[in-house]
């Protein structure tokens, strides 16, 4: 199992990813961390627990409404429910991780 540096709000962790998958890893750590900094200055300091959960929420929403956008092509529809649950149990492990270093 390969690791993937990341930083999240200023603190770096280390996620195991697939061999080959560090570099998206990165990218998409790198985009979370842009929306979560972006929810921040809008709600404020609410904490890191309820700030990655409005983020989680809010991405999985997006998800929601592109899987709604392509009615009726049940191979798009499956697909995206694929990347719609796996998102959520990678913002879960990040969440869990988070949470474990406080």
């Amino acid at each position: 199992m390969a690791k993937a540096d990341i930083s999240l709000r200023g603190k770096a962790y280390a996620i195991a990813c697939a061999p080959g998958q560090e570099t998206r890893i990165q990218m998409l750590a790198e985009q979370l961390n842009a929306r979560v900094n972006q929810i921040a200055g809008a709600v404020g300091d609410i904490g890191e627990e309820r700030l990655l959960l409005i983020t989680a929420l809010a991405l999985l929403d997006e998800l929601d409404a592109a899987r709604r956008a392509v009615p009726g092509n049940s191979e798009a529809e499956a697909k995206l429910a694929k990347v719609l649950s796996d998102a959520a149990a990678r913002i879960e492990a990040l969440a869990a991780r988070v949470e474990g270093s406080h």
